[in-house]
């Protein structure tokens, strides 16, 4: 009987030796490889031309040869935070255990990965807090900037917490710019949600001579919850950064102007600062800060003595 090649592999596009040998003689699959209708993507690993070239079946063939964890900016792109990276599969061994790399696989290897195994639709991958240390450490297809945005959407989106991103960056004290991404892991502590609440922060908010701002205040008025991005107490002085994608439709710029109406009520001021503003006009958003908390400083201050 004719067997197929699609058939022989199965519907994931690839399978292993012991696998396809089980069904065909050793012969059938040398005579497929040179004729372009199976490839060998990893050692013991045999594929469709078309699976082959999928991300996923790259890296869950790695996976499968090596006994190893998904890891750095493969996980994050198994997590979901990242784009699937060009270039190799980065994979992450315990220490002693066999097993190279190769062009297309690059192999690590830590003393410490049993907690931080985690598994992401049935293949085996670091935590998101290792992932993003790791890919920071190691920058490639994934570069800084993505790993940062990467850490904010996993905290965003609760697959880690700021603590627990803290706590790998503790264990790695000679992390090549470690302190770069403590930056960004501080303020995510502190509350900060996006990119543009970290630059905001950063180059506005806690820039030398503005006054002190907590993040993500909590705020009740009329039965009614708000959360200020920025909060000056002793001025009662509000900051919100607003980006585009989030604050440009009419709907929403009317609950805005009813938010900051309400906030009024009981003695709150509201400055908006859009993303093209505040990253193009640091210290334009800075004066203005300072104009509106100066006189209502002082104002408070002459209402609490009388």
């Amino acid at each position: 009987m004719v067997r197929h090649v699609e058939a022989v592999v199965g519907p994931e596009g690839w399978t292993t030796w012991a696998a396809i040998t089980g069904q065909v003689s050793r012969g059938t699959v040398a005579a497929w490889m040179p004729s372009g209708k199976l490839v060998r993507p990893h050692r013991g690993i045999y594929a469709t031309p078309s699976a082959a070239g999928r991300w996923r079946v790259r890296v869950e063939s790695a996976l499968r040869t090596r006994g190893a964890v998904a890891s750095h900016g493969t996980a994050l792109a198994l997590w979901g935070l990242v784009s699937p990276p060009q270039g190799p599969v980065h994979l992450t061994v315990r220490d002693g255990r066999s097993g190279g790399g190769s062009s297309d696989v690059e192999v690590h290897r830590t003393a410490d990965l049993d907690d931080a195994v985690r598994r992401v639709d049935g293949l085996r991958v670091t935590s998101v807090e290792r992932a993003v240390v790791d890919a920071w450490g190691s920058p490639g297809a994934v570069d800084r900037a993505a790993v940062r945005a990467a850490a904010i959407a996993a905290v965003r989106e609760r697959l880690c917490r700021p603590q627990d991103l803290a706590r790998e960056l503790s264990r790695r004290p000679c992390l090549p710019a470690g302190a770069e991404l403590a930056c960004p892991v501080d303020l995510l502590a502190d509350g900060c949600w996006s990119e543009l609440e970290i630059w905001g922060c950063l180059n506005v908010l806690r820039a030398p001579g503005m006054p002190t701002f907590v993040l993500q205040r909590p705020v009740v008025v009329a039965g009614e919850r708000f959360i200020l991005d920025a909060a000056c107490e002793e001025a009662l002085l509000a900051v919100e950064l607003d980006g585009a994608a989030w604050h440009g439709s009419r709907r929403q710029r009317e609950r805005d102007i009813r938010r900051d109406a309400l906030l009024a009520t009981i003695g709150w001021r509201t400055l908006r600062f859009g993303f093209t503003r505040m990253t193009g006009a640091p210290e334009a958003c800075r004066r203005d800060i300072l104009a509106v908390h100066a006189p209502r400083l002082a104002m408070i201050r002459r209402n609490d003595v009388h």
